[in-house]
Formats: C-alpha cells, sequence, structure tokens
C-alpha cells in the first residue's frame, strides 16, 4: 500500500468513527421489499418458499467501488384461511475497496398474517440481527509511523489510538408491517412501514465511544393491474430517510409474458446542500421469468454532477416454489 493510500485510509477510517453510517439500498428494492421491510416475510403465501441473491457495484470507475450482496429466504406456514405465519432469514455484506472495510449483518424474522376481512391482510413482523463492521485495524498505518520526508513506514507505532479499538459488533432490532388487498380480477395493492435499528446499536470502533446508528424509515407502496389480458403493469414508490438524508423512488414494472421491463426515478427531496439534485438517477431493469426462477439486471445512470462514476450495477435471482396446496400453481404476487 502507498503512502498516499496508507493516509487516505486512516481519513476514512477517522471520518467512520464520528459519523453515523448510511445503510445500503438497493435499485431493486422496489422487486425485492424483503431488503426493506420484515413484513414481506412470507408474503406469498401458501407454504411458498421464496429466495434470493441481490448483487450491487457501485461506482466501478472511482476509487470509492463499493460491493453489496444480500441472500434471502423465507418461508409461509398456513394456519387457517384467517392466520398464518412466515419465518425468515437474510444476511448482508458490503465491502468498500479503498478501505478495506467490511460490514456483515445476518437477520431472522417473524411475520403473523392477520385477516381483516374485506379482502385485506395485515402483516405486522419483527426482524433480529447480529451485525459486524470490520476495518482490518493490524493493516491500518497511524500517523506517528510515516515518516512524510523519506517515505519510509515505522512498524511501531505509540499513538493511543492502535490500542483503543475494535471491530463493531452489535445486536439490532427492526421492525415493520405490511397491509395487502388482492382483488378477483387480477388487481391488487399494497403499502408498507418499517423501521430499522429500534434500538439505535452502538457502531463505534472506539471502546468507550457511543456512535448510535440512526433509524432507517421506509414507506413504500405498490399497485399492480392487468394490461392487455394477459399483461400486467405494476407502479411503485418507496420513500427513505435516515438521520438527515431522505429519498424517493418513484417507477413502474412491465411485465409480458415472461418479460419484465422496468424504470425508476431516484430523487432526493432534502437538497442537503447547494450542490444536490432533485433527481439522482435513472434506473433500467430488464428481468427474465424461467419456470421457478426469475433473473433481473438493472443499471442506474447517474444525472447528478458527481463524476463519471459508470453508474451502478446490480444482478438478482429469485426463486419461488410451486403452490402445492393451490388447485392451480398461481404466478407470483409481485
Amino acid at each position: 500500500m502507498t503512502l498516499r493510500n496508507n493516509i487516505t485510509v486512516i481519513v476514512l477510517v477517522l471520518v467512520g468513527f464520528y459519523a453515523s453510517a448510511q445503510d445500503p439500498i438497493f435499485t431493486q428494492s422496489n422487486y425485492i421489499q424483503e431488503s426493506l421491510n420484515p413484513g414481506f416475510t412470507g408474503f406469498e403465501d401458501d407454504e411458498r418458499i421464496s429466495a434470493g441473491l441481490l448483487s450491487r457495484t457501485q461506482w466501478p470507475n472511482l476509487n470509492l467501488k463499493v460491493h453489496t450482496q444480500y441472500f434471502y429466504i423465507n418461508k409461509s406456514y398456513e394456519n387457517s384461511r384467517s392466520s398464518a405465519y412466515g419465518l425468515g432469514f437474510n444476511f448482508l455484506w458490503q465491502n468498500e475497496a479503498v478501505s478495506n472495510y467490511n460490514f456483515y449483518q445476518a437477520n431472522v424474522n417473524y411475520v403473523h398474517r392477520v385477516n381483516l376481512n374485506g379482502g385485506w391482510f395485515f402483516r405486522p413482523a419483527i426482524e433480529v440481527g447480529f451485525g459486524l463492521k470490520d476495518v482490518k485495524f493490524k493493516g491500518l498505518r497511524l500517523a506517528d509511523q510515516i515518516n512524510i520526508n523519506t517515505g519510509v513506514i515505522n512498524p511501531i507505532s505509540v499513538d493511543p489510538f492502535r490500542g483503543n479499538t475494535d471491530n463493531a459488533r452489535f445486536i439490532d432490532i427492526s421492525s415493520g408491517f405490511v397491509f395487502e388487498k388482492e382483488e378477483l380480477n387480477d388487481i391488487s395493492y399494497w403499502f408498507g412501514i418499517s423501521a430499522k435499528h429500534l434500538n439505535r446499536p452502538d457502531t463505534s470502533f472506539i471502546r468507550d465511544q457511543n456512535v448510535p446508528l440512526d433509524i432507517f424509515y421506509s414507506l413504500h407502496g405498490n399497485f399492480r393491474f392487468p394490461f392487455l389480458l394477459d399483461y400486467r403493469i405494476m407502479m411503485t414508490a418507496n420513500y427513505m430517510q435516515q438521520g438527515e438524508y431522505n429519498r424517493l423512488d418513484i417507477g413502474s414494472l412491465f411485465q409480458v409474458n415472461q418479460f419484465l421491463v422496468g424504470l425508476t426515478a431516484s430523487t432526493n427531496p432534502a437538497k442537503n446542500d447547494g450542490n444536490s439534485h432533485l433527481l439522482t438517477s435513472v434506473n433500467g431493469f430488464l428481468g427474465l421469468e424461467y419456470e421457478a426462477f426469475r433473473f433481473g439486471l438493472s443499471y442506474d445512470m447517474d444525472v447528478s454532477k458527481i463524476g463519471r462514476t459508470n453508474g451502478v450495477y446490480e444482478f438478482s435471482v429469485t426463486y419461488m416454489s410451486r403452490c402445492r396446496t393451490c388447485p392451480n400453481d398461481r404466478s407470483r404476487k409481485r
């Protein structure tokens, strides 16, 4: 690692100690809602299994390249026509190339389905997880180790910072709910609210200092209706806020036989500084359903002045088991 890279890593890590981190956000969360709200655990009902993998590469042309991977699996269990529950598991990993920062979190979910009559269902849920943030402290070079004049790196440091750091480990508690209604004419709609990090876990790398993680709020909705007999259109909206930052995504998804085409606009309503843009990116999505699998590819085209980042790429594959309790196997709800 060069002298310049060592200094860059130190600055980035120190900034991270005193600033609350922001949650990873996926472009395809409009279609894989488990990443937003535990209330979608077992959402497909009828004892079906839902699983998926979502891979994201952000800004590949910059030194700040970030990779994020998300995996989930869940299953619904039927008690009766009016009641059911779902169990799920998900895992998140994120890596920042320049600092070799890694974030890992594993969660388990429970959701209960309540029949409200009139075709409405209510799905309250809770999620409990364990998180780990790792910055590879053994590889850091501190100020007293660096000789600016000669470029020599001293292997020994007397800086108290070196002996006062640990990887951040924490328990994380989140919750959410979803209201859903499906009409007989293949019209369906739902809306949900989730709040992550309700216990404000301490994410500080420095011992005896508390850096609570801001609560991440999300309000999202979906309206799906038929179009030209066997085709479908799905309209989506998702508002997110964490600390002083917020984001609003509005989009649509068209399904023609086994093919899917989507377009989403990502906006920044808060515009936290003078250089902020209301519209930050335009995101395209292409999908293909093959038997029990759905494959998706999305690309975010930046429209702000952040520079030539080469955008954001996401690839997803999801699986939906057959409906064993239905007279005829039905299609996905989303």
